[in-house]
């Protein structure tokens, strides 16, 4: 059976960037990511005032944070995917930063349950181009046993922009109340929560034009002449390893299921359980999720460093599982908890395993592939956990409310449902896409005696 050859480059024997230059880049992709989850998350902290305001059920909300994204991020991913293989990857994410921004503030401006759909359809068209170019762009700026450390400082920007969204948003719902009218010079009356939306994409205008100081690096591995893998090969090289890249897409978009969909419900279970405002949902859970998702994403991708650095091959895998088991019994607890107080520990348990998983087990499928199909398999990896863990995982719960049990009171045990079925399966596919992995790398061990 044909394998895919990388010939050596003359790029592969140049010295690696700077550390300097390696981890600023770094940092502007974090802050990247941070502005893609404050969009994402301020929808979540919204929920109630959207639903009244434009009567709608809980359902419908599921579709405006989960289906409305993920429809265009899907459809653009795979040919910004295919271009950002071939191109420069910086001018990609730039120009991903100001079409989402721009489409952020537009949600601000919308009136109707349709228009909003549309601009966050918009959203998630310019969020498609950031994650695929992003993750081919660090694996030729860190060497392979420093990429699950800059992983987990990239991932680092989910629980930054998610805490920043709640605790942006509570703050400025304490001055305007996101069911109260303001009257807007220009824009005329506007609702609360359309003027956090207002305010919530700006900054990302001026990260696009910071991106631009980023220089495109060097790829490894490629020969000068080679613009681009064909499809067919692309399909070829998966097939080999389809245990390996299926079991690992499959097991953390089934965790980003659980995960995604709590998130967006947490504000609201928050809110009927126990009665907080917006402000109180931004204060306290705000911080819960930057200080415990950080800290683990940060011990998570260096732990698979480490692991890494003494000659484990499935490294970064080892430490993404022990962090799916920790999380199917929080998963399926927080919802139950009886008091404010142990849920939030809780979910602060759940953001440090979560964050703990991301910077290791992501960046065992950028090792796994040459490096001009990065970008694809990122994309089609995105598309995976996109379908099933930011489209199904909210409507998932909404589903539950609405139908099951017929009760938006019921939100606790709807998604302690849903966790219930979907984190043990993520362990279950995990765990094989593990095994095929340690069996690839055994062939390519034995091949390279």
């Amino acid at each position: 059976m044909t394998q895919i050859q990388t010939a050596p480059s003359p790029a592969d024997a140049r010295p690696w960037p700077s550390r300097v230059s390696a981890w600023y880049v770094a940092i502007l992709l974090m802050l990247a990511n941070t502005l893609a989850f404050v969009d994402r998350q301020a929808m979540a902290l919204l929920v109630q005032p959207i639903k009244q305001d434009l009567m709608i059920s809980d359902t419908a909300i599921s579709l405006l944070y989960g289906l409305s994204f993920t429809l265009f991020y899907v459809a653009v991913g795979i040919p910004i995917a295919r271009l950002a293989d071939r191109s420069n990857r910086r001018n990609i994410i730039a120009a991903s930063i100001l079409v989402w921004s721009l489409a952020t503030s537009a949600c601000g401006l919308m009136r109707s349950f349709f228009g909003l759909f549309v601009a966050r359809v918009a959203v998630g068209a310019g969020e498609g181009g950031l994650t695929p170019a992003a993750y081919s762009m660090l694996s030729d700026y860190f060497p392979k046993e420093k990429l699950p450390a800059a992983m987990g400082v990239y991932q680092i920007g989910l629980y930054l922009g998610g805490a920043s969204a709640l605790m942006i948003g509570g703050l400025i719902s304490v001055v305007i109340p996101p069911s109260s009218t303001v009257i807007v010079p220009l824009l005329g009356a506007m609702k609360g929560w359309h003027i956090v939306f207002l305010l919530l994409g700006l900054p990302g205008v001026l990260l696009s034009a910071l991106m631009l100081t980023v220089r495109e690096p060097l790829r490894r591995g490629v020969p000068v002449e080679q613009e681009s893998v064909p499809l067919r090969q692309f399909f070829a090289h998966i097939a080999r390893q389809k245990g390996a890249y299926i079991g690992i897409a499959l097991g953390f978009a089934l965790m980003i299921l659980v995960g995604n969909g709590s998130s967006v419900w947490i504000p609201a279970f928050f809110q009927r359980e126990f009665g907080w405002t917006t402000a109180q949902v931004g204060s306290n859970y705000g911080p819960v999720v930057f200080i415990c998702g950080t800290l683990g994403a940060l011990t998570g991708g260096f732990v698979a460093s480490k692991l890494r650095g003494s000659g484990r091959p499935d490294a970064s895998l080892r430490a993404s599982l022990f962090g799916f088991c920790a999380l199917v019994p929080i998963t399926i607890a927080f919802p139950l908890m009886p008091t404010a107080t142990g849920a939030l520990v809780m979910i602060g348990l759940m953001n440090f395993f979560a964050g703990f998983n991301f910077g290791g087990g992501l960046a065992t499928l950028l090792e796994m592939t040459p490096n001009r199909m990065r970008a694809l398999v990122s994309a089609f990896y995105m598309l995976t956990i996109n379908l099933i863990g930011a489209a199904l995982g909210p409507t998932a719960i909404a589903l539950c409310t609405d139908f099951w049990f017929a009760d938006p009171q019921r939100l606790p045990e709807a998604i302690s449902l849903v966790s219930g079925i979907a984190s043990p399966l993520s362990v279950l596919a995990l765990w094989i896409g593990m095994r095929s992995y340690r069996a690839q790398a055994g062939l390519r061990e034995a091949a390279a005696i």
